[in-house]
């Protein structure tokens, strides 16, 4: 693995409607974003060995690989889960699981500073929400504080992840708030009704902002073995179950065949 000073990460989310992928070297970054839905099961495997080769760095050079472990679709995240464990059981490599709506709170208020609308040290809330279909959306608060002396910061869950009516839905209090993910224009005025004035920003749970968030997750421990690369579902109504298990399973052994051959040609 790499040293301290030049992290190597492979990242990438299969949550949404949209495939974002992208490895970092350091602070090198390459990135792709493709269609996702029904279309990230066949073109993950491909386009992560594409980019790790664009980048010259073989999979085993990595440090860990950083997926989107949920919410969001069911089919999105059972491919993410299964391609991670694939890729990182075929090189004996650790896994980072991130939350989506950690990674859509980290991708607005990075688009914001690099917009101009926020100044990077500014103390923040977000309030991250993903469309959950079924009438419902996903959401959970976040607050990020500046560290003194440091070019980075540090998120903290205000509020637990939760699915639920847009209706239902509470403005957090204090300091400012900033509204982020792709539920407005589905929801429209029935998100946080009677709530005017604010920073209301669309974002994804992009690879990109996987990898700003990976450093501190790693500090922090939470990379783990490549079999507890498993899905988040909030919905109780939905189980790991047995035929999920053995479809992600079906994943990640295709995922650690097409690893074998792409490392077998000359």
């Amino acid at each position: 693995m790499s040293g301290s000073a030049e992290r190597r990460w492979l990242a990438f989310d299969t949550s949404t409607d949209v495939l974002s992928l992208a490895v970092a070297r350091g602070q090198q970054v390459w990135s792709q974003t493709l269609p996702g839905g029904a279309q990230a099961s066949s073109g993950l495997i491909p386009a992560v060995l594409a980019l790790l080769d664009e980048a010259g760095m073989p999979l085993a050079s990595l440090d860990a690989i950083v997926f989107g472990r949920g919410p969001g679709s069911f089919t999105g995240l059972r491919t993410a889960c299964a391609v991670a464990q694939g890729l990182a059981f075929g090189v004996d490599l650790p896994v980072l699981p991130v939350d989506t709506l950690l990674a859509v709170a980290e991708e607005a208020r990075w688009s914001q500073v690099q917009a101009g609308a926020l100044a990077p040290d500014t103390a923040l809330s977000v309030l991250a929400l993903l469309d959950a279909r079924m009438d419902e959306v996903y959401s959970a608060v976040y607050h990020w504080q500046p560290v003194p002396g440091a070019s980075h910061g540090l998120w903290q869950e205000a509020a637990p992840l939760q699915v639920g009516a847009p209706e239902k839905l509470q403005m957090p209090e204090g300091r400012m708030v900033l509204q982020a993910g792709n539920a407005f224009a589905a929801y429209g005025d029935r998100l946080l009704q009677g709530v005017s004035g604010g920073l209301r920003c669309e974002a994804l749970p992009t690879a990109a902002a996987l990898l700003r968030l990976a450093p501190a997750l790693w500090a922090q421990g939470l990379a783990v073995p490549a079999e507890q690369a498993m899905p988040l579902y909030i919905r109780d109504k939905v189980a790991n179950t047995t035929a999920e298990r053995d479809a992600m399973k079906a994943q990640a052994l295709q995922a650690q065949s097409a690893l074998a051959k792409a490392t077998a040609q000359p």
